[in-house]
């Protein structure tokens, strides 16, 4: 009987190549974001989170009053804000925090902010806030172009909303991102 060869050609099977570590961290590498795309692909397609739509639903100014030598601002802005979450089914939100200020062009007038609340899901949130300007001090340019607009009959702001908000589905709750919007008005 004839032993097995050596040394030259093998007989069956073919050798086996080693794996490289680098390869073996590219594959594993690929398999996770693969597993993440899908698990954030399933979430989306369960939950089908929609952006909230803020407007400004009213807006009047009272106790409008620019100095004698035009260098500050007195005024009230009374703003009613609405939240719309109805087009999530499964998303509540909790504003940590609820910030509003009144812009005219580059200027902040008037800032206010709005107690902490909680909008459960299908849900319009309407939020009342008064932004006040007391002694608010003024750019010449912007004190001439407010007397300008006002003496118009309108005045056009922008009313700047940021907030920090928490996001809840089912019994999962976020951490807190900040999110903001501007909306013109004019009062």
């Amino acid at each position: 009987m004839a032993g097995p060869r050596r040394g030259g050609r093998s007989t069956g099977t073919a050798p086996r190549r080693r794996l490289s570590p680098l390869r073996c961290i590219a594959t594993a590498l690929a398999a996770v974001i693969v597993v993440a795309g899908l698990a954030v692909l399933i979430f989306w397609l369960a939950v089908r989170p929609a952006p909230v739509e803020y407007t400004v639903d009213g807006a009047s100014v009272r106790g409008f009053n620019i100095t004698a030598r035009g260098d500050a601002l007195n005024a009230t802005f009374d703003l009613t804000l609405r939240a719309d979450n109805r087009r999530n089914r499964k998303v509540a939100l909790y504003y940590d925090s609820f910030e509003v200020a009144v812009w005219y062009g580059e200027q902040m007038l008037a800032f206010t902010e709005a107690a902490p609340f909680f909008q459960p899901r299908r849900n319009v949130t309407r939020i009342e806030a008064a932004p006040a300007a007391r002694e608010a001090a003024l750019l010449p340019d912007v004190a001439r172009n407010i007397k300008h607009d006002r003496s118009a009959g309108e005045l056009p702001v922008e009313v700047r909303v940021r907030a920090r908000i928490r996001f809840k589905v089912g019994v999962v709750k976020t951490g807190t991102t900040c999110s903001g919007c501007t909306a013109p008005k004019s009062l």
